[in-house]
């Protein structure tokens, strides 16, 4: 077998299909968003590398250190001889759970919609643990999955605190087809960041050097580059607030004067008012009870919750049943 297996289920032209179809859906709405998946071209994913190391943004550091000290006891619960990561990237924070599974580790499965993070990320891993398989898969998840055939017991890693990400709708519908890969006995591990002072999580997302500023107006140079359209992201203010009730981030970008955009590849021409916001990211924070009940919707059990010592972050270890 060879070490490593990329198999595409994402269409070569679904990224394109998606973006038409996101833009003409969200720009046509009241209030305007657009979905978050599109900060990340090759220009995205630097700022977002860049924001992950900023004093303000703690969720990284936070998930890093509990995998850095938790990741033996994950094995150990687990006995996972498949690890199957979901939005895998870099898979840089993923090494702590490759290497407390290893040598039982039979398969890595990676699962992203860009199959030159998942090339990259494979080589690296496959030159430092030679005896890894790994088994790629160009897809989007949240279109469901079908995994490739692996031994069982089956981990899936969903780490990053990116389930903040979707709506509460969005994440049972999630949820459910993350239970439909597992079979009883199985396991989910799930990063979630944790409700805290309004200040700390203000920071994280509008820190005081701009660079999430950067990385939210980029969603506007996607759509020039793509679409053919004529944003001027100099004409939108990045904005970041916390909804108490919902508890949950917004980011969104603000028109500093009223102004009409032309989007030729849509036909589409969109008006903002002076001061109208467009919704661009939730990031929802949570609590362990509503973890805990979130998961057992979806038929599965919290066994398992670790935080980091600030108490920011928490990694849950849920098993199917």
């Amino acid at each position: 077998m060879s070490p490593f297996q990329l198999t595409r289920t994402l269409a070569p032209d679904a990224a394109d299909a998606d973006l038409r179809a996101d833009v003409l859906h969200g720009l046509n709405r009241s209030p305007k968003e657009l979905p978050p998946k599109w900060f990340y071209d090759a220009r995205g994913s630097e700022l977002f590398e860049e924001i992950t190391r900023l004093p303000e943004y703690y969720p990284t550091r936070a998930e890093r250190e509990i995998l850095k000290q938790r990741a033996p006891e994950i094995a150990a619960a687990t006995g996972a001889r498949t690890l199957v990561e979901l939005g895998s990237g870099s898979s840089e924070k993923t090494r702590f759970l490759i290497d407390a599974l290893l040598p039982g580790l039979d398969s890595y499965v990676p699962v992203d919609v860009s199959e030159s993070a998942l090339t990259g990320a494979a080589e690296s891993l496959l030159a430092e643990r030679p005896g890894l398989h790994v088994h790629a898969l160009v897809a989007d998840f949240t279109r469901g999955l079908a995994l490739p055939g692996t031994a069982g017991p089956r981990l899936v890693a969903f780490l990053g605190g990116t389930i903040g990400n979707l709506l509460p709708g969005e994440r049972r519908t999630f949820l459910r087809s993350v239970r439909t890969m597992l079979s009883p006995g199985d396991a989910l591990l799930l990063g979630t960041d944790l409700v805290k002072d309004e200040a700390t999580l203000v920071a994280a997302y509008d820190d005081s050097s701009g660079v999430t500023a950067a990385f939210n107006k980029n969603v506007l140079a996607v759509i020039d580059r793509e679409l053919g359209a004529d944003f001027d992201p100099d004409a939108f203010d990045h904005v970041a607030v916390w909804d108490r009730e919902r508890e949950w981030i917004e980011m969104r970008l603000r028109a500093r004067r009223a102004l009409t955009v032309k989007i030729p590849e849509l036909d589409l021409v969109v008006p903002f008012a002076a001061g109208e916001e467009m919704r661009t990211e939730v990031s929802a924070k949570f609590r362990q009870a509503g973890v805990r009940a979130e998961l057992a919707e979806a038929d599965l059990d919290l066994d398992r919750w670790w935080t980091d010592s600030e108490g920011r972050f928490a990694l849950s270890l849920a098993t199917a049943r």
